[in-house]
């Protein structure tokens, strides 16, 4: 039998619920404006960008046509990819291999050596600008692959996050690979990280999407087309053709169109590597 009450609290259920979905409304309609709002301007005139008109007169889809020719933007992604997934499987070797040895080897000073690993992450990366500048420079790396891969090729975040993975990992595990004949390696590459391989595809994702979105250290060391990344080549162009906003637009949306693509195709990848991080952490 309803009563009274429960019908009063299935319609404040229902109330909270409808609340919540018009909260997140709002949010997605907040975020995703200004994407909308890139996506017209580039096909439109450029007179007609400030006009406040929200849908162009006429569509101009040569612009993206127009902004790919002016500048080398096939080669700016080109860097940008390589750069990206020779990094991102540099930190995730290394900071396997270090997370292996915190997590379970016994060696001298092992706690001192985590500590300042972790305390690595506490220095500003703009103060380590100068250093890595000065570095790369003595070894004669300015304008090179080496300069935008190898200063990032070991993570201390990435060590923690997978030093606290290895430790949750059932010992057990380990003693039955050893039974089995398994030497240390083999068990990390065929267990330990298979085990973890949501952790490993948060770490992954992160570092790179660090790597693609990275500016001010390409910029840095960079001053040659063959190099640059494709946030430094559209920083540059947009440097160049300011005036033309509806052409920086275009560029923007170039730049842009990979990572939505791949946010897409790899959506589910995402949230689980957001779960994984937060509860692994």
């Amino acid at each position: 039998m309803t009563t009274p009450m429960t019908l009063n609290s299935k319609s404040k259920g229902a109330s909270a619920r409808w609340g919540q979905e018009a909260i997140s409304l709002l949010v997605i309609v907040f975020f995703v404006m200004p994407l909308v709002w890139m996506l017209l301007a580039a096909f439109k005139p450029q007179t007609e960008v400030f006009l406040g008109k929200l849908l162009p007169s006429r569509w101009e889809w040569g612009n993206l046509k127009l902004a790919w020719e002016s500048a080398p933007f096939g080669r700016y992604l080109l860097n940008s990819l390589l750069i990206s997934l020779i990094t991102t499987a540099a930190v995730v070797t290394t900071s396997a291999l270090a997370a292996y040895a915190f997590a379970r080897m016994t060696f001298p000073l092992k706690g001192l050596l985590f500590a300042l690993a972790l305390g690595t992450l506490m220095i500003p990366g703009d103060v380590l600008l100068i250093p890595n500048f000065m570095t790369v420079r003595q070894f004669g790396w300015l304008n090179s692959y080496q300069a935008l891969i190898v200063p990032f090729a070991a993570s201390a975040f990435g060590v923690f996050l997978l030093r606290q993975a290895f430790l949750q990992t059932p010992v057990e595990l380990e003693e039955a690979a050893r039974l089995d004949g398994a030497t240390p390696a083999q068990y990390l590459r065929m267990i330990l990280l298979p085990v973890n391989t949501p952790v490993l595809s948060a770490l992954s994702i992160l570092t790179f999407l660090s790597s693609w979105n990275a500016l001010v250290w390409p910029l840095v060391v960079t001053n040659r087309d063959e190099f640059r990344t494709v946030q430094v080549g559209l920083a540059s162009f947009s440097s160049l053709e300011g005036s033309n906003l509806p052409l920086v637009m275009a560029a923007t949306v170039i730049v842009v169109t990979p990572m939505l693509l791949f946010y897409i195709f790899a959506q589910k990848w995402f949230i689980e590597s957001a779960a994984a991080s937060g509860l692994k952490g």
